[in-house]
């Protein structure tokens, strides 16, 4: 295939942005018309989730088309330690002939690193910069903490705003290979809704007065509650947090504000795009999703990291490009979906081909050719079974099972009807077949995993950790994640 004829491709994604936030989930008020737009125009996943619920595994997924139990970043940590500069989304969009860049939050570390990128803009980029203009008015001077939930206002206006910048360095780009004769690969990376939660004003105030939905709480908080569930809330203070309505409802409030933030934005480069040339638009390839999501005071807790609903399933939206005959178009789907089948998807939209070893799949012909679909997504948290966070779950779209190793807790969820798992089947009579088959699925593929989670065909109970300090999980320092501009680390939001 010539070059010219290859589509352009733009992956744009957002980091900690929850299912319920695009459709069929989102609440009626929530304004996204141009997330709304893409999902006409392409392929609407309703059932896309991330295996490791954490910034940095879901994007080694992305970048390898491997699922976690493949690629081993089941944490975060160093890029460097799973991945190079070849046999990654970039490197192999490259051998086919494209630009790429990447522009926006990476998380790759050491921060610097390519992994294959022709070029890069990272966050750091954006606070140097907006340093060294001058200007009195200066981003992230507001004292919250990059894990604080508790909302706040932006110390910049719009304009100057990271998720602003991310888009304008973005139509820079697109500009800049306006009449180049290779096709370009974009990977547009939003750091909101992350927190801190600090819109700028309209989107500041856009949902005050809106029936912003409150919190749901499982019948497995009080008296099953997993003790690395637990821990977790504990070290983040949600006690705190999830025990003034006030501030939960302020704090989804903001969250709300800055996901259309994103998607106004967003409406930016899809015009810049659209002006470069005729017909431009429709053969550009763009995928939207998010890393994780986010509980907001959902189970009493604040963060990701588990495998519940608001934590792991993402949105995930697909426009093909228009100049395809097998156009695909106002299309939705129940697939199980992952952000290993990101690499695959796209190499063959380019007409490249990808190695034997990875675990995504082309979206394109699981949708074209009706094959068929996953019958399971398996999840890990934690790099080992005595991981604090440790966990480990399966869905079928339908059911989920979690196990949690310490203490030996599990959970059993209808999806179906029980889409925000407030009720844990696990001990229910009527459930232990569906439970019994998801749990030997999961044991079978653990079997020859090396986390630890599974033993002689069994899953693996461990022993209860007193941990606490002085009784307190909240005397970790973490946990707030205190940082200012001048941090060096790619973890600025």
């Amino acid at each position: 295939m010539a070059e010219k004829s290859r589509p352009n491709i733009l992956l744009i994604t957002t980091d900690q942005q929850r299912f319920d936030t695009v459709p069929p989930y989102k609440p009626s008020f929530l304004r996204i018309p141009h997330i709304e737009h893409l999902a006409r125009e392409g392929v609407r996943f309703d059932c896309a989730y991330s295996d490791c619920p954490l910034c940095v595994p879901s994007r080694v997924g992305i970048m390898t088309g491997k699922a976690v139990h493949n690629h081993k970043m089941s944490t975060n940590g160093k890029t460097t330690n799973v991945m190079g500069n070849a046999d990654t989304l970039p490197a192999y969009l490259h051998e086919c002939g494209y630009q790429t860049a990447a522009i926006g939050k990476m998380h790759f570390g050491p921060t610097r690193t390519k992994h294959g990128f022709d070029e890069m803009l990272l966050p750091d980029d954006y606070y140097q910069e907006i340093r060294n203009s001058g200007s009195l008015l200066q981003p992230m001077r507001n004292g919250l903490g990059q894990n604080d939930i508790a909302p706040g206002m932006s110390t910049v206006p719009e304009a100057l705003t990271h998720t602003a910048w991310v888009a304008e360095k973005s139509r820079e780009y697109i500009f800049r290979h306006k009449n180049n004769s290779k096709p370009f690969f974009l990977w547009t990376s939003f750091s909101k809704p992350h927190p801190p939660f600090d819109p700028p004003e309209p989107y500041y105030s856009m949902y005050k007065d809106s029936p912003i939905p409150a919190p749901v709480c499982g019948d497995w908080i009080e008296g099953n509650i997993p003790r690395a569930f637990e821990r977790h809330a504990g070290r983040f203070a949600a006690d705190i947090y999830t025990s003034s309505d006030e501030l939960i409802r302020a704090a989804r409030v903001a969250y709300y504000g800055l996901i259309t933030q994103i998607d106004y934005n967003t409406g930016r480069i899809l015009a810049a795009i659209r002006e470069t040339g005729d017909g431009t638009l429709d053969n550009t390839f763009i995928i939207f999703t998010s890393d994780h999501g986010e509980f907001l005071g959902d189970h009493k807790t604040i963060s990701k990291t588990f495998h519940h609903e608001v934590s792991t399933h993402v949105p995930f939206i697909m426009k093909p490009s228009k100049s395809w005959d097998r156009r695909l178009y106002q299309k939705h789907s129940s697939a199980l979906v992952s952000h290993a089948d990101i690499l695959p998807t796209l190499i063959r939209a380019a007409d490249g081909e990808v190695s034997d070893d990875i675990d995504g799949i082309d979206l394109c012909q699981l949708i074209e050719k009706n094959l068929p679909k996953r019958n399971y997504i398996d999840m890990i948290s934690g790099d080992s079974i005595d991981s604090p966070l440790a966990s480990i779950g399966i869905s079928d779209g339908k059911w989920k099972y979690i196990w949690y190793p310490e203490g030996g807790n599990e959970q059993l969820f209808d999806l179906e009807n029980d889409r925000y798992e407030t009720k844990n089947l696990a001990r229910k009579k009527s459930s232990q077949d569906k439970l019994k088959e998801l749990k030997n699925e999961l044991i079978k593929r653990h079997k020859n995993l090396s986390y630890g989670f599974v033993n002689k065909g069994k899953l693996v109970k461990t022993a209860v950790k007193n941990d606490q300090i002085d009784g307190n999980w909240k005397l970790y320092p973490w946990a707030p994640g205190y940082t200012t501009e001048y941090c060096e680390h790619d973890i600025k939001h």
